[in-house]
């Protein structure tokens, strides 16, 4: 498991089951040049941890999309089980419509590549924020029985952006809206005096 921060964000082009339904064979991460994109990796199809995950991103989708965000899911499935699991109405174990992109990384090498697979062969919840340019500026991966937060998620993307727009930087537990520090002695000595 390397560290991939600010390393220019593996490229791939893979089979990808769109919000539509349809399956876009091309479907390429260089696509999103221009835009910040949040690039989530799952274990499998038809599982307990991963449906909530999906469905709670799922319900963010519009935020992330307000931020110029683009969500992408992958798994080691195929595109047909992702179609699948789609169909599949949430009581009886699906996912319903889900309206951004699930990736099948068969080969495994976009897993591989991103530093997420186990040897078993299924990848581990890995979680990556590119900026606008393709860098990977945020990743956290976790255990299989660990699910993540969507509300971090957000929170980095808002840290992130707030950071190129004003140069300032985001202290711990830092939200939109909040006071952030200048990247300064006396900046951080202000911030933590007003905020011990």
């Amino acid at each position: 498991m390397s560290l991939l921060v600010t390393q220019p964000a593996p490229e791939f082009t893979a089979t990808a089951v769109m919000p539509d339904n349809s399956f876009k064979e091309d479907f390429s991460l260089s696509d999103f040049r221009g835009k910040y994109v949040l690039l989530f990796f799952y274990p499998l199809d038809f599982t307990f941890v991963c449906p909530s995950e999906i469905l709670a991103f799922n319900k963010a989708v519009d935020e992330f999309s307000e931020n110029n965000c683009q969500l992408i899911g992958i798994s080691i499935d195929s595109a047909f089980s992702h179609l699948a699991w789609k169909n599949t109405k949430v009581n009886d174990g699906g996912i319903g419509n889900i309206q951004y992109p699930l990736v099948a990384d068969l080969d495994k090498s976009i897993s591989k590549s991103y530093n997420v697979l186990l040897d078993a062969g299924i990848a581990l919840r890995g979680l990556f924020l590119l900026d606008r340019e393709g860098i990977i500026r945020h990743q956290v991966v976790n255990d299989l029985p660990l699910g993540r937060s969507v509300n971090e998620a957000l929170r980095i993307l808002h840290a992130l952006q707030f950071t190129e727009t004003h140069g300032e930087v985001c202290p711990a537990n830092w939200n939109k809206g909040e006071e952030a520090m200048k990247p300064t002695a006396e900046g951080v000595a202000e911030y933590l005096t007003n905020h011990a």
